[in-house]
Order: structure tokens, then sequence, then C-alpha cells
């Protein structure tokens, strides 16, 4: 058979041949449609998943050049440049340890992982390196975890446990010193014995203290503490507390200056735990004011809250230790000489956290401190409004 034979065998020569062929190459069409459609919107949802994985995720070619990142890498790595598609994984990463790790698994072509410290307060990355082989590319999968907040509350923790010994460790040294004393002048110093005993009682009462505000920390910290919130005027929250403690202010010849007018709008609050709020920080200002300081509280409407203030002219908190004031314990320079257990701010924290409120402190070094907290202001159809 020649071959102009089989091209007129080929070509259809009647009209019903004709019609098929038209009906196999539409369903050709609909099917190669409906899979380049399906295929986007694989790719679509593929790159959903990426963009809002909270993980970093890389993809490096085999000639170490990215192929993909999502935003979450991009974020971790402080990369602010043109999209990183196509550099080079040193100029993506700008790390290092982190090229080492990709490198190492290309070789030994097999997973590898490691912690990396991008800066030196952080962040942490938990990087994990993966071969991907196949006929077209050797290249990798590069995962970043952030580990920053696992490090900072293992820091806390470790901090927590150093703390607590220390606070324990001087009252019980100091409790064994008057008690060894005590055995020895029982018989001989009636009168020196009661004074031993009554600086035994200092002791005890300050270890009580401070086991009574680490187990409501505790307690409120896991949620078992119930609020009664129902509407609540702020003049309500904070003149008790100030008529509480005008006796100590009075003492160190402090002046008390207030300004939470009648007329602010109720606020959403557990008159009891938030008072507790206005408590600490005042007894906080006027601990680290000097004699014939000044204290200023005050409270105003701001958009859909009240702010709460509390100011003081004492000597400041260093910047680099306000972020931290509010963990537990802590204490600065200036507080290790004013006693308390540093509980008190942390517990102001977690119980404005538990009213939906925010708090936060501003400092200058030499002019004083001011804390503040906001709560949200009671709506028309709140529960006792």
């Amino acid at each position: 058979m020649s071959r102009g034979d089989l091209d007129a065998r080929l070509i259809p020569t009647t009209q019903d041949e004709v019609g098929t062929l038209t009906e196999e190459f539409n369903a050709m069409g609909d099917t190669l449609r409906a899979t380049i459609h399906s295929l986007r919107e694989e790719r679509g949802r593929s790159r959903a998943v990426l963009e809002t994985m909270a993980d970093g995720v890389l993809i490096v070619g085999a000639d170490n050049r990215v192929q993909l990142a999502n935003a979450a890498a991009l974020g971790m790595l402080g990369f602010a440049g043109d999209a990183p598609q196509g550099r080079t994984l040193a100029e993506v990463v700008r790390h290092h340890q982190l090229v080492a790790l990709w490198n190492q698994s290309r070789s030994q072509g097999e997973q590898v992982d490691g912690l990396v410290e991008l800066g030196a307060d952080g962040p942490y990355i938990q990087a994990i390196a993966t071969p991907l082989t196949n006929e077209i590319d050797h290249g990798g999968l590069l995962l970043l975890q952030d580990q920053t907040e696992l490090r900072r509350a293992d820091r806390m923790r470790r901090e927590f446990v150093g703390n607590v010994s220390h606070e324990l460790r001087t009252p019980l040294a100091s409790m064994k010193a008057l008690a060894d004393t005590l055995h020895d002048t029982v018989e001989d110093d009636p009168e020196a014995s009661r004074r031993f005993l009554a600086k035994m009682d200092v002791q005890i009462d300050a270890m009580t203290q401070m086991v009574s505000e680490l187990l409501e920390l505790s307690r409120i910290e896991s949620g078992q503490v119930p609020l009664d919130i129902r509407p609540t005027r702020p003049v309500d929250l904070v003149a008790p507390r100030l008529e509480q403690l005008r006796p100590q202010a009075e003492r160190k010849e402090i002046a008390l200056e207030v300004d939470v007018p009648e007329g602010l709008p109720r606020v959403m609050a557990d008159a009891e735990r938030a008072g507790q709020v206005v408590t600490n920080l005042l007894h906080n200002a006027i601990k680290f004011t000097q004699p014939s300081g000044r204290v200023r509280v005050w409270a105003e409407a701001s958009g859909d809250e009240v702010v709460f203030g509390v100011a003081d002219n004492g000597p400041g908190i260093p910047p680099y230790i306000l972020p931290r004031i509010f963990e537990r314990f802590f204490k600065s320079d200036r507080s290790r000489t004013g006693g308390g257990t540093g509980l008190g701010l942390a517990i102001a924290r977690h119980l404005v956290a538990a009213h939906g409120g925010r708090i936060w402190a501003e400092s200058d070094l030499g002019l004083g401190s001011t804390f503040y907290f906001a709560l949200p202001c009671a709506t028309e159809n709140a529960p006792g409004s």
C-alpha cells in the first residue's frame, strides 16, 4: 500500500466520519480543560495551605536556588527583598548554620535537623532539611519551626525554680540562725528570746504570703478563679483601694492625686478582682516613691474601653527591664531593696487578661513610672446593666 493510499484511508470521507471525529476532539478538549481546572484547583489549595501554615517551608532545587518559599519562612528569616524564587539559598536564609544543615542533608542523602539561633536574642528556629529525590530535580525541602516561645517558656521555668529557691532560702536561713540562737538564750535571756521569736514570726509571715500568692497565681493562670463580671463604675474600683492604702502613703508623706470622674462609662469587671489590680499597682507606686513624693491615679474613657493609670515620680525602670516586669518573681535592682515577693504584677497581668483587658507600663529613668490597664466598657445589653 502506498503512502497516498494510507493517507486517504485516514482522512474521513463521509459526513458521519467527520462528525464522529469532531465529537472525539470536543471530548478530548473537555477532558483537557477539566484536567487543567483540577490542576489549578489543586495548586491553589496547596498554595493556600502553604501560605497559612505557621511553619516555614522552602523548596530548594539541585542548583541551590529557592523554588518556593511561604510567608511564614520569609517572616522567620526576616527576608524583606523581592521575590525569593530564583535566588540562592544563602541569599534568602542569610545564615551559615541553615546553609550548612542543607548541605549536610544533601551530602548524606537523609533528613538532618538542628536548632538555630538567628540572632543574639533569637528567634530560635528548629530547622529540618529533607532531600527530595526524583528523576527531574534532586532538590530538597527545608522546614522551619519557630521555637522562640518554647525557649522563652523554658527560660522562665528555670528562672521560676531559681527564684523560688532564692526567695525561700533567705527566710529559711534566717529562721535557722534565729532558732539556733534561741536555743542558747531561752533560759539565760528571756527578753532576747522574745525578740528572736518576733523576728521568726516576720519571716514566717513573709513565706506564708509568698506561698499564698503562688497558689493564687496558679489558680488564676489555670482559670480556677470564678469571676463575677458585671457593669461596674470605675470609681468603685479605685476609691476603696485608695482609702485602704492611704495610711501607707501618709506614713511616707506621699501625696495621692486622684482623677476618676463619676460620669465615666461602666466597665465589665469583677469589682473584687479588678480592685485587686488597682491595689497591686498602687502599692507598688507607693513603695517605690521616695518620701514626700507624689502618686497619681486616674481613669478616662478611650473608645470602647476605660483606661486606668497609676503614676509615680520614683526612680523609674530601665528600658531593658521594662518588657519583663510582669513576669513571675521578676525583680529589678530597685525592688530587691523594697521587699515583696515579685508576684504582684504577674497576678495583675493575669487578672486583667481574665477580664478581656490589657495592661502595660511606661517609664523614664529618674522621672518615674506609669502603669496602665484597660477594661472593656459595658454594653446596654450586658447582664446587670
